[in-house]
């Protein structure tokens, strides 16, 4: 019987819809009332942020697609119109849920602890005053009521700003009515805190206290009516780079640009009078799909502040400590202990101090000559960046900075500004493509006078702060040929010098793509020849259309693919003749999953990739990215066991792909199937309790037969 066509469009789920699925499942979270009440309100925050971003890039995309004719149907075969449509109409529905969410779930469950957001006729006297006072001398001076006639033109709303608009009339004219715009101050915190009674915890929202007091900013009118709103822009960055004499200079003059991008939505208060939403509509040039009327408070995202400053850790989740590395003291410590065994930490189960303290102690140890290392993302007051400075008075410090990191441009041009005023070698990366992979290389005067060099490669950014709620995974080696390889990925990313090969490492856009579809192939062969064969990945999105098709090749010859993907897929699992081994799980939990790996059985002599590359498009062809093969039988035998088990163990929060393209929680049947000692597993709370003592290494889940390593490690590579 002839196989079927692995290039069906219906076997290819669409990525917009996957990943809005991904944010549903963000959501569930929010509505589980297993999880502490204020992570609820944490997820619902984060539903809305993700859905920000995802609107003012993904969807602004395909609008502009669809606004320029373009008409190339993607993988699963649709059109952008077609799809714009559709999309439209679930992110209206979607949007319904987060504030069902908020009114009828959240809302009523804070109450009963006695956290309440309150309007101004709920207040107390004493807290009617502490407004009155906090509004007559720290917002109204932040204030600039806009009355919108020819001589006052509407005023320019930034992206996401919160505003309110009012419908005025002059107090002596009776008929003309006008449009007033207020912005609200992003300078202030969106919740205040209000005075309370002991035991309660009160707030107000800042845009609620500008409405309350609006009278005081339009003397002479009468105000008819008012209602909050954000417009949401496009805010895709486009460059000309071939043509730019300074990547930075172009980046930074984008980044101005972005703030004024064409308006793609705007959220308005249900309840606003037809005439301002026609007015606002008008100006922004905005279609009626693309109005948003919101059932409550314009952006829910505050509530982040609500989850940081409300002082009730019972309703939080509970606190852990990281395992730290044990150090002898001095800045060679960290050295000593790599030279003697790489190291493999999984964070934030391990703590990223251990990062930090790499490159801080490359920075201060004399014995260190240079350091090479890539930023896409990190921290606010960063202490690697700090290092970094510091050591460029001393040694060699040569920095590629990505300056296209997105929503992390400022950041970043100001972080490269800094490190060339303080002597480090700046570098920008390749036209046309970001730097993405996560690299650092430090070469050092061992006491036997030669040059040893240390690497750390990892799977997230360099940012001690999401290191804290990423699961990744970092690598620290002296391993020579692994040092070697990053070595020459630093020479490529710095002088555009390309070689033949990069062997441990796979190297985007050069051979990482081929790589893995040969590793894929590989398994099919190996199936085929009936020799031991199966795939483990763990990823954050599955996109890629070659990648996809392989797996389906790689199912159909006997292959068991097991897939751990976080966030949008686009692979249909479970289809007779085509992915009938396939399976696609989704894990959303306390912590964000980041990690990327890459396990393929290879006839008996597993091997193991880790990095920073999804298997999406942008990931292999767009971006400099690193996968790197790990060899260290120990190291091995750590990510199968302390990582991967315990994955596949999980029935608490994973979620199904089902044929249908929809997701599932386990059955109730299968769960009871998986439970250990008659209880769900949640795998993030089981490595909290594993490294925190309260469960034995004993306890870690055995492999599932299919993926026990016999011999891992050694066995060849494909060809560069």
């Amino acid at each position: 019987m002839a196989k079927s066509s692995v290039s069906d469009p219906s076997l290819f789920l669409n990525r917009h819809f996957s990943w809005m699925q991904f944010n549903e499942r963000v959501l569930e979270e929010a509505r589980d009332q297993s999880n502490p009440l204020l992570e609820r309100v944490k997820f619902l925050a984060i539903t809305v942020s993700n859905l920000d971003e995802f609107v003012e890039v993904r969807l602004a995309g395909l609008m502009q697609q669809a606004e320029h004719g373009n008409r190339e149907p993607g993988p699963d075969g649709r059109a952008p119109d077609a799809v714009l449509a559709e999309l439209t109409a679930h992110i209206h529905s979607f949007v319904d849920e987060q504030y069902t969410c908020w009114r009828d779930e959240l809302v009523p469950a804070l109450e009963a602890e006695s956290i309440r957001v309150l309007g101004l006729h709920e207040l107390s006297r004493e807290a009617r005053e502490y407004i009155e006072n906090f509004y007559a001398k720290t917002v109204e001076p932040l204030l600039t009521p806009v009355t919108v006639d020819p001589a006052h033109p509407f005023p320019h709303v930034l992206n996401k700003a919160l505003c309110l608009a009012f419908l005025i009339r002059k107090k002596r004219r009776v008929l003309q009515t006008y449009l007033g715009v207020v912005t609200v101050p992003r300078a202030l915190p969106r919740l205040v805190r209000l005075p309370s009674d002991e035991g309660k915890v009160e707030y107000m929202f800042l845009h609620d206290i500008v409405h309350a007091f609006s009278t005081r900013l339009y003397h002479g009118y009468d105000i008819l009516s008012a209602a909050a709103f954000r417009v949401t822009r496009n805010s895709n960055l486009y460059l000309e780079e071939e043509e730019s004499r300074s990547i930075l200079e172009s980046v930074d003059a984008q980044i101005h640009r972005r703030r004024k991008g064409v308006a793609v939505r705007l959220e308005i208060e249900a309840g606003a009078k037809p005439e301002i939403v026609e007015r606002l509509q008008a100006n922004f040039r905005l279609a009626p799909e693309q109005v948003f009327r919101i059932n409550g408070p314009i952006n829910l995202s505050r509530l982040f502040h609500l989850y940081d400053q409300t002082p009730r850790p019972d309703l939080k989740y509970r606190p852990f400590a990281a395992r730290e590395l044990a150090l002898k003291p001095g800045a060679s410590a960290i050295f000593e202990l790599i030279r003697k065994r790489s190291l493999l930490l999984h964070h934030p189960y391990d703590s990223y101090s251990a990062v930090v303290g790499f490159i801080e102690s490359a920075a201060h140890d004399p014995d260190v000559l240079s350091i090479k290392q890539t930023l896409y993302r990190t921290s606010e007051n960063s202490p690697i960046v700090r290092a970094l400075i510091e050591a460029a008075a001393k040694k060699e410090v040569s920095v590629v900075v990505e300056l296209k990191a997105r929503f992390d441009e400022a950041s970043n041009i100001r972080w490269a500004r800094n490190l060339q005023e303080a002597g480090v070698q700046v570098f920008h990366g390749l036209v046309g493509l970001k730097t993405h992979c996560k690299l650092a290389l430090v070469a050092r005067r061992e006491s036997d006078g030669q040059i040893r060099r240390y690497a750390h490669l990892g799977t997230g950014n360099y940012n001690p702060s999401t290191a804290r709620f990423y699961t990744d995974l970092s690598l620290l080696t002296t391993d020579p040929h692994m040092t070697s390889a990053v070595h020459h990925v630093f020479n490529y990313l710095t002088a555009y010098s390309e070689r033949q090969q990069y062997t441990p490492l796979f190297v985007a856009p050069l051979n990482l793509g081929k790589n893995f579809l040969s590793l894929i192939d590989r398994e099919a062969a190996h199936a085929c020849a009936g020799r031991p064969s199966f795939i483990f990945a763990k990823m954050n999105s599955l996109l890629d259309e070659k990648i996809i098709q392989a797996l389906y090749r790689a199912s159909q010859a006997g292959v068991r693919i097991e897939l751990l993907v976080r966030g949008a897929c686009a692979l249909r699992p479970g289809v007779r003749g085509i992915s009938s081994r396939i399976r696609v799980r989704s894990i959303i939990g306390r912590f964000l999953e980041h990690s990327r790996i890459f396990v393929f059985g290879n006839g008996g002599k597993t091997e193991i990739y880790l990095g920073s590359a999804d298997w999406m498009q942008r990931n292999i062809y767009e971006r400099v990215e690193v996968i790197f093969h790990l060899k260290d039988p120990a190291l091995c035998k750590q990510i199968a066991t302390e990582v991967i088990a315990p994955y596949l163990a999980d029935t608490l929060k994973t979620r199904i792909l089902l044929p249908t393209g929809e997701y599932a929680r386990l059955h109730a049947a299968r769960q009871l199937a998986h439970m250990r000692n008659g209880h769900n597993f949640n795998v993030q709370e089981f490595l909290i309790d594993l490294i925190e003592g309260r469960q034995a290494s004993d306890d870690v889940p055995s492999p599932p037969a299919f993926l026990r390593f016999h011999n891992p490690g050694r066995a060849a590579q494909p060809q560069d």
